[in-house]
């Protein structure tokens, strides 16, 4: 069955919370003891009706504030798709945490408060989208039961959002005017928006197309882990397991084995379940070469003209995560799909403002939750591709090696 990995974000108070639990709570995802306890919940804080946010609110500081804090992973399936939905906080000062969400999503839904229209935040957070390149786009105007079911106030705000969406690189943009309270268009098409004539929010999560967004050209598997069980029955046996990143691979394919640049051909591709003839993203196989040459964790194996970037300078944009602001000349481990180095921040380019799109030149730091683009220096060569081109290769994370905390997510823009 197809999977489907998507993002909520928006403004604070705009309802992600709610149109998760009323997906959850419509597509009959969740047990009754669960509901028991949201009904028990909602009468204890005074609630006049079943608040189904607390479905995904688990933290007690979110249940008190009625807000979202930390990102919170729910998972619920259709006959037709498989979901995996990140909830992440609207607040500026988690935007670390929205980044985190987002960062794997196929699709992001954007909350709109019909009420209040466009926000910063809800810029901000299209604006997030875009740069991590998710592939599709829903704008979800909530609320619309408090407008009553306004058709102009729903096409005023989708006129703004798409206006600003011109100057985003959106592949992929749908409007849907909702109340996640009610009910309206999440599950079903809603009677009282008649004028409405898409489809409702669950009928186009089921049926947007994902498989062409995932990369089948660039072959790339970064190596997780020899296998090599040293026993009678597999004596010989020496296989590189990890997860297709990019391509797809078949035996007998000639391959490149990065950073060596030795060849050679596959001999056979293995899963838990026994031999496939090819493998494609995000596939975890296990993959044996025909010829003995020296491969081990963090190498990849990739086409022979078709390799990706082996570099030691890096340009890409940053997400900074940690209250210790980030300065050129600065030192942290870097983690790169399988490969670890460390690095030496060279350069701070610019500054974004995510707001206004401006890029402050002057900067010479970046602060908790700011972005900028950056020049990094690693001790041994990485094995990437630009992220707009494979979000697996192009990605990487900065680690504070004396606190162990990831402290900064980068996506690649050039590798020279």
């Amino acid at each position: 069955m197809d999977l489907l990995r998507l993002a909520t974000a928006g403004s604070v108070d705009d309802g992600k919370s709610t149109l998760i639990g009323r997906l959850l709570y419509d597509t009959k995802s969740v047990f009754t003891d669960q509901i028991e306890s949201v009904e028990r919940a909602s009468r204890d804080r005074g609630d006049d009706y079943v608040n189904l946010a607390l479905l995904t609110d688990g933290l007690r500081a979110e249940r008190e504030q009625g807000i979202t804090i930390d990102v919170a992973y729910r998972y619920f399936a259709t006959p037709r798709r498989k979901f995996i939905v990140a909830d992440t906080p609207g607040h500026i000062q988690y935007t670390r945490n929205m980044v985190t969400g987002a960062s794997t999503a196929d699709l992001a839904l954007i909350l709109v408060d019909a009420r209040k229209g466009l926000l910063e935040q809800s810029r901000r957070h299209a604006f997030l989208a875009t740069l991590l390149h998710v592939p599709h786009l829903v704008l979800c105007v909530n609320k619309m039961d408090l407008v009553g079911y306004a058709e102009d106030v729903f096409e005023r705000i989708r006129a703004e959002f798409t206006e600003f969406a011109a100057k985003l690189d959106i592949g992929d943009l749908t409007v849907i005017p909702v109340s996640a309270l009610i009910g309206d268009n999440i599950v079903t098409r809603s009677a009282a928006m008649s004028w409405y004539e898409g489809p409702s929010l669950l009928h186009h999560l089921e049926n947007v197309h994902v498989a062409s967004d995932r990369n089948l050209i660039d072959v790339r598997f970064p190596v997780q882990y020899v296998i090599r069980p040293q026993s009678d029955k597999y004596r010989d046996y020496r296989g590189y397991a990890g997860q297709v990143a990019g391509g797809v691979l078949r035996a007998g394919d000639e391959v490149m084995v990065l950073p060596s640049g030795f060849s050679t051909t596959i001999a056979s591709i293995e899963t838990a379940d026994g031999p496939v003839e090819e493998a494609f993203p995000m596939m975890s196989v296990t993959i044996r070469l025909t010829d003995e040459i020296d491969v081990s964790r963090g190498d990849m194996i990739c086409r022979v003209h078709n390799t990706p970037a082996v570099t030691q300078d890096v340009d890409a944009m940053v997400c900074w995560m940690d209250d210790v602001p980030m300065r050129p000349g600065q030192r942290f481990a870097i983690k790169h799909t399988t490969r670890s180095a460390r690095a030496m921040v060279k350069d701070l380019q610019y500054r974004l403002d995510v707001n206004s799109l401006h890029r402050d030149l002057a900067a010479d730091h970046l602060g908790l939750n700011d972005i900028g683009r950056v020049r990094l220096r690693t001790t041994q060569p990485l094995l990437c591709d630009e992220y707009k081109r494979n979000r697996y290769t192009g990605g990487f994370v900065l680690i504070d090696e004396s606190t162990n905390r990831t402290v900064g997510a980068g996506m690649v823009n050039e590798a020279r």
